[in-house]
């Protein structure tokens, strides 16, 4: 049999037992041992947790688990009202401050813990009762919060950009620094988004209010003393301490991506037991409990997606698919925008993680032949791979939206989605017209290691 054919079979495989309902790491780890079992030497059956394991034995992706106890730590703690709070008060007087201050909350909290669903979760819990209180439309308020989740695997730390510098042998310390520049690039789309559907929505309820005396609590005025909002900094300033102090001792090289993951880990828990008073057992085990459901799920996705890799390269077929988008000669910007098309769709039904680990081996080569910045690249892949996290049919922030606020009906989340995925667009866009905003910065930092 061809290599085309057992690539065509390979595919056809995986996307039937995805759509079967098979978990996404089992349903690679079938197909893999399969093809194994089918296509390869009897022997390689014998060798797959070797494989597994080596494929794995990396220290970079000891980080993640580590950077996982950091976002549970944060998560499960009141850190992320309390941030809302701050924001909040300090912001209200510009129109759609409300707003702004939602996209700014999820930004920083995305960069401590460095989950998006945990950054939705987090915010959008006290967020999105507070904007439809004061009047925000439903689907408005969970669009902010959706997108601003996204945000969690763009800025550092994020587990995603950790498994691309593993796949694509980029360093993770310049694929952190790459995705700064970007996500306030996001933060200042949203928030300008925020402001213009806050005037519509405001000009529209004060037609309605001239209209017929129907009065929307979008049109009341909240105001806060100076005191008022001074006093909300004390239990904000010590996680802006946290991400600063694991910014400089990466970036400083005062420690390892994994050591500064430990330290940020055990920082995170230090700080929620002297703030919040976290640290009773019967505190700290949900914290444990769930950093260890979420690890272990992320791993196996991880290691079973490496082994269908694995099985992918053997077989020669990400070989052959890659000198095939090499033979067809295309631009380098159709390839890339035909390669950016790949991931969407792919995003109709994969994670990121599997995304990542799956397509690395076909479309890094071409991208690296045509003169594409693989770090640059990693930037522009995470903010597509973020448009899978809110457009439909799978958009986990979407469900995630739908789980914390069950009253705002799906189609109302999905439509409040929309222009934030819009404008993910713009923005690959303007890095692909000015790359500088993702380069410059590493380039600064680290230019060792150019």
């Amino acid at each position: 049999m061809s290599v085309a054919a057992i690539g065509f079979l390979y595919a056809g495989a995986t996307l039937s037992a995805m759509l079967a309902g098979i978990p996404i790491a089992f349903a690679l780890g079938f197909v893999a041992l399969a093809f194994m079992y089918f296509f390869m030497p009897g022997a390689s059956l014998d060798t797959v947790a070797q494989n597994v394991y080596e494929e794995m034995a990396s220290i970079t992706l000891l980080s993640i688990p580590l950077f996982i106890l950091k976002g549970a730590a944060i998560g499960r703690s009141r850190a992320g009202q309390d941030l809302y709070s701050a924001m909040h008060a300090w912001m209200h007087r510009i129109p759609g401050g409300l707003g702004i201050a939602n996209v700014f909350a999820c930004a920083l909290f995305a960069a401590m813990a460095g989950s998006s669903p945990a950054t939705c979760s987090a915010i959008g819990s006290a967020g999105i009762p507070e904007m439809r209180k004061r009047g925000y439309s439903p689907g408005f308020a969970a669009g902010i919060i959706a997108a601003g989740g996204t945000l969690g695997i763009l800025l550092p730390p994020s587990i995603t950009m950790i498994l691309y510098a593993v796949a694509a042998e980029q360093s993770l310390g310049r694929l952190f620094l790459a995705g700064i520049g970007p996500g306030l690039l996001l933060v200042g789309l949203f928030a300008t988004w925020s402001v213009y559907r806050f005037r519509a929505e405001y000009a529209a309820a004060k037609v309605a209010f001239e209209r017929n005396g129907t009065h929307s609590p979008i049109l009341a005025e909240d105001t806060y003393s100076m005191r008022e909002r001074f006093s909300t900094l004390p239990r904000v300033l010590p996680f802006v301490v946290l991400l600063t102090g694991v910014m400089v001792a990466l970036y400083g090289g005062y420690s390892t991506p994994s050591e500064t993951a430990g330290l940020g880990g055990l920082l995170a828990l230090g700080l929620i037991a002297i703030i919040y008073g976290v640290w009773r057992p019967k505190d700290v085990n949900p914290i444990l409990a769930a950093t260890l459901r979420e690890s272990t799920m992320l791993m196996l996705i991880i290691g079973m997606s490496l082994l269908y890799a694995y099985v992918m390269s053997y077989l020669h077929i990400s070989q052959s698919a890659a000198n095939a988008i090499v033979a067809m000669q295309l631009s380098p910007w159709v390839l890339l925008v035909t390669i950016l098309g790949l991931v969407i769709l792919l995003g109709f039904f994969l994670p990121p993680v599997s995304i990542i680990l799956m397509t690395a081996p076909i479309i890094l080569p071409p991208l690296k032949a045509a003169g594409f910045d693989l770090v640059w690249f990693g930037v522009v892949m995470t903010i597509t791979m973020e448009m899978g996290l809110i457009h439909p049919p799978v958009g986990l922030n979407i469900f995630v939206i739908k789980n914390i606020a069950p009253d705002i009906p799906l189609k109302d989340i999905i439509w409040g989605t929309l222009p934030f995925v819009m404008l993910m667009a713009v923005a690959i866009l303007i890095l692909c017209l000015v790359p500088g905003i993702a380069l410059w910065l590493p380039n600064w930092l680290l230019p060792s290691t150019r």
